[in-house]
């Protein structure tokens, strides 16, 4: 998942992928959470990567 992101984003945003204890995960953009496993979001499938990783793009495309 990670270099999904890495490979959108590149330097141009700072995107912070951070697991914890007891299956916390969470996903930040440029200081906004975009997913968080403990918050409800649930575990990350291909179609849920998929749609973070067109937030990354859209995001980096902004700048």
């Amino acid at each position: 998942m990670a270099s999904e992101f890495f490979s959108v984003g590149g330097s141009k945003l700072a995107i912070t992928i951070t697991p914890g204890d007891s299956g916390v995960l969470t996903v930040v953009v440029d200081g906004e959470k975009i997913f968080d496993k403990a918050g409800g979001d649930g575990h990350p499938n291909l179609d849920r990567v998929k749609e973070l990783k067109a937030i990354v793009k859209d995001r980096a495309a902004r700048l």
